[in-house]
């Protein structure tokens, strides 16, 4: 093996080889860079032939060669985007580990012509004075939520500890056991407001909560009373809750009292007439009395992540003011995502359907149908090697919101010939761009909902380089 090593050329020589200039070239290297996958292959290079695993036959080694092959290939996949698109598959809308809600056309464009130019983020141009970036879209968030005041943090769980903080550090905050939930990466509401520096008073049980337990906890520290809607579970069986009208009534009769609602998810179309789900519309909550709410904006909203706080225009001022703010505040493409997103609702039932959130929620059976179908016909000329069969599923909405709730929609189940469903997903999350798909029954799912015609077409290419 001595032999073999002495013929491994030296870093230095192979930074003279043609290839080495090739690589920097191609894959616009520096370098630095280059010479770094050089040694990484060398040194990986030197420990097989250690251990005895000759790359090659004897007479046909080219360790060079070998050297360039591996280093091209390391460098091709540092080059690939590590934020890369994908293709969601499960029909799941909300996918949280694929980036929930996808942005309309013209959020895209907006954010694009904001990250390409200057903007007035913090700049009154009528007046050439310093202006604010919470005056950007406030006007719009109050006609879309029917709030006196609104401002924009960088998720709703920075929305939440801003408004604990703000308004009851050092004091109690009255929670319903049954509310005490844990989102995704083990966020706790408990554990928000320990951080907040408010304290918890938990009244009733885990699934029975009476008005009489909100009472019987306040005191002189009281400083809010606070209702966590559970977009991400849903509790069924002998159960009792206290509704927010009754809260409101219990907050006006205690001064000094402020009554938050989380909502989470926060809805502003209105997908209970359609027969989906029960979710609370922003504004009904509004006009029912509550002092806050706060509520997501890459959920059912259709928008770029953001924790959007609307009510009383005295609280909502106290909170601009606080230091967290200026530590939670979004940047200038969120607020462009967020307000074409808002005016999309504020232009009627067409363009808030052009949202994907929306259109995909509430996109017909049928048309996901004809989808599946059109898969299937363009995938018969590859039926020796796959078989494609149509069934109906059901789609989630994901991401947290509106459990339990399932959409009827139609599936393509692909088997392979030679793979099992566990590698055929894998080899189809390893396209570009790569398909992320469920598996059901030992066969790789596709679900419509989420894929629209020109992915479509890219899903049958990618398969048919599946051999």
């Amino acid at each position: 093996m001595r032999d073999y090593l002495r013929e491994i050329p030296p870093v230095h020589e192979l930074q003279k080889d043609e290839r080495f200039a090739g690589l920097i070239a191609e894959y616009e290297l520096t370098a630095g860079q280059a010479t770094k996958f050089i040694q990484q292959e060398v040194q990986a290079l030197r420990e097989r032939l250690l251990y005895g695993k000759l790359p090659y036959e004897p007479e046909n080694q080219d360790f060079p060669e070998l050297i360039f092959g591996n280093a091209e290939r390391k460098a091709a996949k540092w080059n690939e985007d590590r934020l890369m698109r994908v293709i969601n598959g499960t029909g799941t809308v909300l996918h949280t580990n694929l980036g929930r809600s996808k942005l309309s056309e013209r959020a895209v464009e907006h954010v694009a012509r904001t990250a390409r130019h200057y903007s007035n983020l913090e700049y009154q141009v009528a007046d050439g004075k310093r202006g604010s970036r919470h005056d950007i879209i406030e006007e719009l968030l109050k006609e879309a939520t029917g709030a006196e005041a609104a401002m924009v943090v960088n998720n709703n769980a920075a929305a939440v500890f801003l408004v604990l903080s703000a308004l009851a550090k050092g004091r109690e905050v009255i929670v319903s056991r049954g509310q005490l939930v844990e989102i995704g990466g083990s966020f706790r509401v408990s554990s928000i407001m320990e951080e907040s520096g408010a304290h918890l008073v938990e009244v009733g049980t885990t699934n029975k909560t009476h008005r009489a337990d909100y009472e019987n906890a306040l005191s002189e520290e009281t400083a809010m009373v606070m209702k966590v809607h559970t977009s991400n579970f849903k509790m069924i069986g002998f159960t009792e809750n206290v509704e927010t009208q009754a809260l409101v009534e219990l907050k006006n009769n205690n001064d000094g009292l402020v009554f938050y609602e989380d909502l989470g998810s926060g809805a502003l179309y209105d997908f209970k007439k359609h027969g989906i789900g029960d979710e609370p519309l922003v504004k009904e909550v509004i006009q029912a009395g509550v002092d806050l709410v706060s509520f997501s904006g890459d959920k059912l909203l259709g928008g770029p992540q953001a924790g959007i706080i609307a009510g009383k225009k005295e609280l909502i001022d106290r909170l601009k003011k606080h230091q967290l703010a200026r530590v939670l505040r979004v940047d200038k493409m969120s607020f462009a995502a967020l307000e074409e997103t808002v005016k999309a609702y504020l232009s009627g039932e067409m363009k808030t359907r052009e949202l994907p959130t929306v259109r995909d929620i509430m996109k017909p059976y049928e048309k996901i149908q004809k989808q599946t179908e059109d898969f299937a016909a363009e995938m018969a000329l590859q039926a020796d090697t796959f078989q494609i069969d149509i069934r109906e599923s059901v789609s989630q909405i994901g991401g947290g919101t509106m459990p339990g709730v399932e959409l009827p929609t139609c599936i393509a189940a692909i088997s392979h010939a030679r793979y099992s469903a566990e590698q055929l997903s894998k080899k189809m999350r390893n396209a570009r761009p790569p398909v992320i798909a469920r598996i059901e029954d030992e066969k790789v799912c596709l679900d419509f909902r989420t894929i629209d015609s020109a992915e479509m077409l890219e899903i049958v290419e990618g398969l048919q380089k599946i051999k």
